[in-house]
């Protein structure tokens, strides 16, 4: 009979948890993950004037909902009230997904910052490799010999506020190139390996999170329900004593 009388509140547990949910779904949907650095950070445009050098501290990193098959990521202050910087990002392949957010970055020669190069949500095989200014691309290209993603010299490298639809407007129809070390550009599809279809990262909309019906009809009903489940429990229990 105990058991009986516990059943309302186990189902009052059950439905905080769903009433929680959705905001877990959410920094899933945006990919928020908060990141420290403990030295100076070089990344790509577009950012703030004076920070296309993180300087060493914590920051929030999302994907922006831009509406497009674009990858778009935006670098936030702690307090996520200010954007240092609006990124164009490209999917990039690991051998295996891991359970922590992974970072890497471009070793750069003595003297100079590590650049950022990739980031990897927890649990994806699937991250965000950035893209560089042009003439920022072709010199990290000869420094680390490796091959940069590029954009044209053309798109704004600084802007006062980088979250500003026209920046994020250049970065949707931004062309992306590879550089070689040895200045020559070429296609990105010569040297980017791009995601199976199955596995290519869905289309992020602003609309998407809004349409999710509120659970809050769902979780009276279901309150009620339990009331009336539980009532009637009691009523069974004292008619056998």
């Amino acid at each position: 009979m105990k058991l009986f009388r516990a059943v309302p509140t186990i189902l009052g547990l059950a439905l905080m948890g769903v009433a929680f949910s959705p905001s877990a779904k959410a920094d899933a949907f945006y990919e928020k993950t908060v990141i420290t650095f403990n030295r100076s950070v070089e990344i790509p445009a577009v950012h703030q004037p004076g920070y296309g050098m993180l300087p060493a501290g914590t920051y929030v990193f999302k994907i922006l909902a831009s509406g497009t098959d674009r990858h778009i990521v935006q670098i936030f202050s702690k307090d996520e009230k200010t954007v240092y910087a609006t990124i164009l990002a490209i999917p990039n392949l690991r051998m295996r997904a891991t359970n922590n957010t992974v970072i890497s970055f471009r070793e750069r020669p003595a003297g100079f910052p590590p650049a950022l190069r990739a980031w990897f949500y927890p649990g994806r095989q699937w991250g965000e490799e950035f893209v560089y200014p042009k003439e920022q691309a072709i010199q990290m290209a000869k420094s680390t010999n490796t091959t940069v993603l590029e954009m044209p010299a053309s798109v704004t490298v600084e802007a006062a506020k980088p979250e500003e639809p026209r920046i994020v407007a250049e970065l949707k129809e931004a062309p992306v190139m590879v550089t070689k070390p040895s200045g020559e550009e070429v296609e990105i599809a010569q040297a980017v390996t791009s995601p199976p279809a199955a596995e290519t990262l869905v289309t992020r909309e602003p609309a998407a999170l809004p349409k999710m019906a509120s659970p809050l009809p769902l979780i009276a009903l279901l309150g009620l329900l339990a009331l009336i489940g539980g009532l009637t429990l009691r009523l069974v229990e004292a008619r056998s004593v």
